[in-house]
């Protein structure tokens, strides 16, 4: 019988500081496969923070985190680390859109760097790709400065998991999407990454989306690390 396979994400007693009053503390979090996680309980520089915690573009002081079971701490060089990239999607406003270019041109980028004109067959893919993401066709040839946020947010969402990531990382998506479409947001992000069996880490401040969005709504308690269950009221 082979062995199970290990957890996508595993955080255990993770701490690092920054620039807050309290460093960042994370006793226990565990995200297997096709799982969709929701966390609050942190702001914008605590989540950039936990993002390269993530991706190892940082480490922590105490504690570990483990990717597909291996630790971030063994990643042994520059190179190592570029390549271990390809593992995540993140869906974060930090992101960079080429302003002056197309949409499509924007969603081809994952493919390829030849985009002025976008070969046929990786227009295909953009057209695909901006369906599953409930991404209007006419917004494609649009230059990525006109959208509006909350096609900006699934063009970000459709970049993320276009090189089908291990783990899709969510960066606070309603921070600057208009309420009305919060919950067509959430339920765009259920379905794709259900779909897709995509382990998902959804960092927001807004419980209702969370509750839409993942199967599991988890709140930081900053002083102790503790992720506990945030449950639905029925009044």
């Amino acid at each position: 019988m082979s062995a199970p396979s290990p957890p996508v994400l595993e955080i255990k007693d993770l701490q690092r500081r920054y620039s807050a009053l309290r460093p960042l503390r994370l006793k226990s979090l565990v995200i297997g496969a096709g799982e969709r996680v929701a966390v609050s309980g942190l702001d914008a520089a605590a989540t950039e923070l936990l993002v390269n915690l993530l991706t190892g573009a940082g480490l922590p002081e105490q504690g570990e985190v483990r990717i597909l079971g291996r630790s971030t701490a063994e990643i042994a060089n520059g190179d190592e680390w570029l390549a271990s990239l390809d593992r995540f999607g993140i869906v974060s406003d930090r992101a960079v859109l080429l302003e002056g270019a197309t949409l499509a041109q924007n969603l081809s980028m994952p493919f390829t760097l030849e985009i002025d004109p976008v070969p046929q067959e990786i227009a295909e893919r953009v057209i695909a790709l901006a369906d599953e993401c409930g991404i209007p066709r006419e917004w494609l040839d649009r230059v990525a400065g006109d959208l509006p946020p909350a096609v900006r947010v699934r063009a970000h969402l459709a970049r993320g998991i276009a090189l089908e990531p291990a783990l899709l990382i969510i960066e606070h998506p309603t921070a600057t999407v208009p309420p009305a479409d919060h919950a067509a947001l959430a339920a765009s992000i259920a379905r794709i990454a259900s779909a897709r069996r995509m382990a998902t880490l959804i960092v927001t401040m807004d419980r209702a989306f969370g509750m839409t969005a993942a199967e599991r709504m988890l709140e930081l308690h900053p002083a102790s690390g503790e992720l506990r269950p945030v449950r639905k009221r029925w009044w």
